[in-house]
């Protein structure tokens, strides 16, 4: 059965596939930079790696979460890099069966193409995101990949 990792940001629960989470970190100083998108807090090392820092709530809801206490920072590899995401409270880790899973035709909205699906739990109900769909939906994130990897060029 397929395992996820359930954060809350916004007011919702979402979760993301095991196999893309690297680690769960606190947040730790990130460095900002100018002329990003708004959903760019900056950059952090975590491990040595340098890594762009995304603000979750930024993206879904268009508020920002880096002026609540107590978020972690969810690192997680997608097909062309890895990101932080600033969530609210990394939950837990939970197998779902396959047929919990819903996929809705919500999802054909393109603003949301990165929701994979539904999942559909006793007590509650929780939006799976797909990480590589996310991370190539957002506008500027050519630019943010080129600008990591000018940094850690500059860094060898």
């Amino acid at each position: 059965m397929p395992k996820v990792v359930v954060f809350h940001a916004g007011k919702e629960e979402y979760a993301l596939p095991i196999e893309n989470v690297v680690s769960i970190e606190k947040v730790e100083k990130v460095r900002s930079i100018p002329h990003f998108p708004q959903f760019v807090l900056g950059l952090v090392k975590v491990r040595g790696e340098l890594i762009p820092v995304l603000d979750l709530g930024n993206i879904l809801y268009n508020t920002s979460a880096m002026a609540e206490a107590g978020m972690f920072l969810l690192v997680i590899q997608t097909k062309t890099m890895q990101i932080g995401m600033v969530v609210k409270e990394a939950k837990e880790i939970i197998e779902v069966s396959a047929e919990s899973i819903t996929n809705v035709g919500l999802f054909a909205y393109s603003k949301t193409n990165y929701f994979s699906g539904i999942i559909n739990l006793e007590d509650a109900l929780i939006t799976q995101i797909d990480p590589d769909v996310l991370v190539e939906s957002l506008e500027g994130i050519k630019e943010i990949k080129d600008y990591v990897n000018e940094q850690k060029a500059y860094q060898n």
